[in-house]
């Protein structure tokens, strides 16, 4: 749900965000979250800042067979403008705005495609907020 507040340690994951060129910090969440499976805007505090990113909470079935989706549930975060390295550090993802269902994609070309409208529609959600 939009303005629930995740907070978690980065863990290592696939990799695939990064390969799709657009690298995530991955958090792993409760399976008693009350936020529904997706893509979210976020504000994220990490090192010392806040920045405004784009996130997928779910179980991962971007691409792979629906029987290798994982059954742990985990939060990755596009960090808009972060460049460095968060693995083990401590960052709190504020949910503002809630883009699309998660959803499985036939290609990894489908899925790139997928990220950066998703990258576009949370980019105009956060610019239509400082207008009002």
């Amino acid at each position: 749900m939009a303005g629930e507040i995740i907070k978690g340690v980065v863990i290592a994951g696939r990799k695939l965000g990064r390969e799709l060129g657009f690298p995530t910090a991955n958090v792993a969440t409760s399976a008693a979250l009350d936020a529904h499976n997706g893509v979210y805007a976020v504000r994220v505090h990490a090192a010392g800042r806040c920045y405004e990113g784009m996130a997928n909470l779910g179980r991962r079935p971007s691409v792979s067979a629906a029987d290798d989706a994982s059954d742990e549930r985990l939060l990755e975060v596009n960090i808009f403008g972060f460049e460095g390295e968060l693995y083990g550090c401590l960052i709190e993802v504020e949910l503002c705005h809630f883009i699309r269902p998660e959803q499985r994609f036939d290609t990894l070309a489908d899925l790139r495609a997928a990220i950066a409208a998703d990258r576009a529609a949370v980019k105009e959600y956060f610019a239509l907020r400082e207008r009002h």
